[in-house]
């Protein structure tokens, strides 16, 4: 029996995972001063973009199942910085909207992603080479 596939060393998911874990406490001091989780975050940057978006396309673009999105959108529903209501198109469809206080929190987020990058001593090149090879695992590239 080979034990070699077993150690976490030759796992290329270990640093995936270690690497995710550092990266989302590094955010953290500035999502703090945000009232925002990680997820919160990444979630308004897809509604800053777009505004409006099904539950299911949020899903999509986050990687995230309903089951993860329902209580995060409820919380985010009482803070007031989404609305939430059925399509009038699709009844199933449940359709998220930025308020105008989830939108302007948008001033106050501007600076997390250069912030962040300080955070990471990575060079430019490098970081573009990661983010390419991180969607092509995710099946994205």
């Amino acid at each position: 029996m080979n034990d070699d596939a077993l150690k976490l060393e030759n796992q290329l998911c270990f640093p995936l995972y270690a690497c995710s874990r550092e990266v989302v406490k590094k955010y953290k001091p500035f999502l703090d001063k945000l009232g925002l989780t990680y997820t919160q975050y990444i979630a308004m940057m897809v509604l800053w973009e777009k505004k409006r978006v099904s539950v299911k396309e949020l899903g999509e673009s986050l990687y995230l199942d309903s089951g993860t999105l329902t209580p995060l959108l409820k919380r985010m529903e009482s803070d007031g910085l989404v609305s939430r209501a059925r399509s009038s198109e699709d009844e199933r469809s449940l359709i998220v909207t930025i308020t105008e206080k989830g939108e302007a929190l948008k001033k106050e987020a501007v600076d997390i992603p250069s912030k962040m990058m300080s955070c990471i001593s990575l060079p430019p090149e490098e970081a573009k080479t990661l983010y390419y090879l991180l969607y092509k695992v995710l099946g994205q590239s």
